[in-house]
């Protein structure tokens, strides 16, 4: 099948949403709402959805070298197999969705996600997911390097504070990121 638009969701993992977890995104729970109804929107509209999340190894060979202490204190960072690499299940994914894995901010590094937004034909990607000043701002990047059409969803993504978010959507619209809200896009969202 051949899409024209994808939905990228970035890091929606429970490490980085749910309180209590040490890298958890203020901002990011109470994105769910509006993600979980751009999702739908999406979908209705024949948008294909690709996930793109963390997987580490259990050690944290593969992770950030700033992430790295966490793994040896005990803290891991959505360690294979553990409760904190699942995707919230607000918007877990469909049988339909792709999910691509990665280790670093930019979800076109080092990853196959350009590969399978050829092949299906994507011209045209929606970021949401968290955070904005790494993993949002740096596959924005990753995908106007690669020539595809970038918008980010300002109230599918999030920070650990308003200042932050506010800065980056700034500096992204200053690289021709269109960034604009979910019912900019959908009005009946």
């Amino acid at each position: 099948m051949k899409y024209r638009k994808a939905i990228l969701v970035i890091d929606m993992q429970r490490d980085f949403v749910e309180p209590g977890s040490p890298v958890c995104v203020a901002g990011a729970k109470a994105t769910l709402p509006a993600l979980a109804r751009f999702l739908d929107a999406g979908r209705r509209a024949g948008w294909c959805v690709v996930y793109i999340i963390r997987s580490h190894h259990p050690s944290g060979a593969d992770a950030e070298i700033f992430r790295r202490p966490l793994f040896e204190t005990g803290q891991p960072v959505c360690a294979e197999g553990t409760p904190g690499a699942e995707i919230c299940r607000e918007i877990a994914p469909r049988k339909d969705d792709f999910i691509v894995v990665k280790q670093r901010f930019d979800g076109f590094f080092r990853t196959g996600l350009e590969t399978l937004l050829r092949g299906l034909g994507v011209e045209e990607v929606y970021i949401t997911g968290t955070q904005y000043p790494n993993c949002v701002r740096a596959t924005a990047v990753g995908a106007l390097e690669r020539d595809f059409t970038t918008i980010v969803v300002t109230d599918c993504c999030s920070a650990s504070d308003e200042e932050t978010a506010r800065a980056n959507i700034a500096d992204m619209r200053r690289m021709s990121v269109r960034c604009v809200a979910s019912d900019d896009i959908f009005p009946d969202v």
